[in-house]
């Protein structure tokens, strides 16, 4: 029965020691984030306004409703970081 009792406290010790030593890590990882972001924080980049450049557009039946939508749906999907340069048929 003694073993026993030993097995145990030894789990129990380990066990709590392991989740100790894990607070620790977690508790070091958001401080170190913390730090960073206080003393290095991250750089802005400053975009340059580009001029858009006309449409080309090879299908003679689109309407200019259709060249904005597709203008938009491009821009939307992109986050504003995509352009139509050219539109055609394939």
């Amino acid at each position: 029965m003694e073993n026993l009792e030993i097995g145990l406290l030894l789990m129990v010790v380990g066990m709590a020691t392991v989740y100790v030593i894990l607070l620790i890590v977690i508790y070091l990882g958001k401080g170190l984030i913390t730090l960073v972001n206080k003393y290095a924080p991250e750089e802005t980049t400053v975009k340059k306004q580009v001029s858009p450049s006309p449409i080309q557009s090879s299908a003679h039946n689109l309407s200019g409703s259709a060249t904005a939508a597709i203008v938009s749906a491009v821009s939307l999907v992109t986050a504003g970081k995509g352009n139509v340069t050219k539109i055609e048929k394939l």
